[in-house]
């Protein structure tokens, strides 16, 4: 069981320690941290340009500045609509797991996890419903795990899909808690999530390894390369869903569906996913988890 790999590796128990330790030292009120002005301006950055979907495509040439203003809104409300769905799910995922058989070791910090995602949600969903006035749709149907797993698979994908998550948001964050051409208000939300988010990441690697280790002991050859697969599968669903076509449309840009099948397939696309995942695939192929 993974708590017996946990319970044994004297590394992993004081990195538990020390994220709940720094969960309580961080703790904020987030009902009380922000200040949220009655409107933000249309005439600016809502997202940092060079992470816009259009950016770097000849599309964006055609744009003017007023339509990439207005795009750089739509997709900031979008961005965040996906943490909304993204964290509502990775919840549901971890209160089933809480001081259950084989996580007895990491439910401690569990309840921290639990808590910050709760109200790392809550300000992403203010955001959307005070300045897009709705949370856009999230696509669905991505997460599936196959129904043929065990359990061991079951646990490393839900923590991989997990981990996959906050990286590429975590990507988003600390570049625009930095831009100084966003509002405060923007910085402010990217920069408290970009803080939490480093607590999360550092635990859902060493997780994820433990529960690959442990799942190795077991598994056929088959079931890796399955796992493999279904991960980069993943990878490529997680970075797809910020090119919504709802956006697109919402920012009057004409044939939304058509500018999203021609921004997938821009010869710009993939090597911008490979920047936003640099990190997440160099870690998942050093551990030999992507084959």
């Amino acid at each position: 069981m993974v708590t017996d790999i946990i319970d044994s590796d004297e590394r992993f128990r004081g990195l538990l320690d020390r994220l709940s330790s720094k969960s309580i030292d961080d703790y904020y009120n987030p009902y009380q941290m922000f200040e949220w002005p009655e409107t933000l301006p249309e005439r600016m950055w809502w997202m940092s340009p060079e992470l816009t979907t259009t950016h770097g495509c000849e599309v964006a040439a055609t744009l003017s500045e007023d339509q990439l203003f207005a795009l750089s809104r739509h997709e900031s409300v979008n961005f965040y609509s996906l943490n909304v769905h993204g964290i509502r799910e990775l919840l549901i995922e971890v209160v089933a797991r809480i001081h259950t058989a084989g996580f007895e070791a990491p439910s401690e910090f569990f309840h921290h996890f639990i808590g910050e995602e709760n109200e790392h949600m809550w300000f992403f969903a203010e955001f959307c419903l005070r300045y897009g006035k709705k949370i856009y749709r999230g696509a669905g149907g991505g997460a599936v795990i196959p129904p043929v797993a065990s359990p061991k698979v079951e646990n490393l994908l839900v923590f991989a899909r997990i981990l996959i998550f906050e990286e590429l948001v975590d990507h988003y964050n600390s570049r625009m808690a930095q831009d100084d051409r966003l509002h405060e208000t923007i910085r402010a939300i990217n920069r408290i999530h970009h803080q939490d988010e480093s607590r999360h990441i550092a635990f859902g690697r060493e997780l994820v390894e433990h529960l690959y280790a442990d799942l190795k002991k077991t598994a056929t050859e088959e079931e890796l390369l399955e796992v493999s697969a279904y991960l980069r599968r993943y990878l490529s669903y997680s970075f797809e869903s910020l090119y919504n076509p709802q956006v697109y449309r919402d920012a009057g840009i004409e044939n939304p569906l058509e500018l999203r099948r021609a921004l997938l397939d821009a010869p710009t696309r993939p090597e911008t996913e490979k920047r936003v995942f640099r990190k997440t695939l160099k870690y998942l192929e050093r551990t030999g988890i992507l084959r």
